[in-house]
């Protein structure tokens, strides 16, 4: 079973927003690197871009896949995880923390879109059904 933590929400992309104020950080699930594979490249969009809540804003690779990574928030891009430019494989060994991808800003008009994702129970009831 793969891992959930309490005080994030997630989406059912599989992306997990930390953070309850107007600044939050956002990473993959533990389901979604293990369903992955071994990541070897990550590219996040640019600081200062705009981010759509449900719009891809980048690209995750595994030796097997290409994938989106898809906005949980509406907001812009104020940090991306660097290190991960030299040690993607950091999102496979510590997704909640150290595989973190990016820093945003959420947008006035979006500031209820982490209350409106899946809490940690159901996460883990939409990822037990697949």
């Amino acid at each position: 079973m793969s891992e959930v933590k309490a005080g994030y929400g997630y989406s059912q992309t599989h992306e997990w927003v930390r953070g309850s104020g107007k600044v939050v950080q956002i990473g993959i699930t533990d389901f979604a690197q293990s369903q992955l594979g071994d990541i070897v490249f990550v590219e996040f969009p640019e600081i200062g871009a705009s981010l759509e809540a449900d719009v891809p804003m980048g690209t995750i690779e595994s030796v097997k896949t290409v994938s989106d990574l898809v906005s949980p928030v509406t907001g812009k891009v104020i940090r991306v995880n660097e290190a991960l430019l030299d040690s993607p494989e950091k999102v496979n060994e510590d997704p909640y923390g150290e595989g973190w991808l990016i820093e945003a800003e959420i947008a006035e008009d979006a500031a209820d879109a982490v209350a409106a994702l899946l809490g940690p129970e159901q996460y883990k009831d939409f990822t037990r059904v697949r």
